[in-house]
């Protein structure tokens, strides 16, 4: 069911790109991006552009937040390791090692 969902959201999705690019594609602004300024620049590219820009500060947000996952997660395995063989050491063994070895008793 999910799966169709998302299948219907992406696919709505590209329907609002191309009606959004069909009827603005004649469209011109002026780009003033501080330092530079741009005439009669294709409003769809400026969209584009914006879609890109914010894909990639999600990647570099969703990056610094994963890696703080990673380091908490390998510092807590590091911890249990610790504490894994600090166990181990004081365990000792139920049966000999001759019935576990031989299988069988005769």
């Amino acid at each position: 069911m999910s799966r169709w969902l998302a299948l219907t959201g992406v696919a709505a999705f590209v329907g609002l790109v191309i009606w959004f690019t069909a009827h603005n594609g004649d469209q011109r602004i002026t780009l003033d991006l501080g330092f530079a300024q741009f005439y009669r620049f294709p409003v769809t590219m400026v969209a584009f552009a914006a879609l890109l820009v914010g894909m990639l500060v999600m990647l570099l947000a969703g990056l610094h937040t994963d890696l703080r996952v990673r380091k908490i997660l390998r510092d807590r395995l590091i911890e249990e390791a610790r504490a894994e063989g600090a166990t181990d050491l004081t365990q000792r063994d139920l049966f000999d090692a001759e019935d576990t070895a031989g299988g069988e008793n005769t």
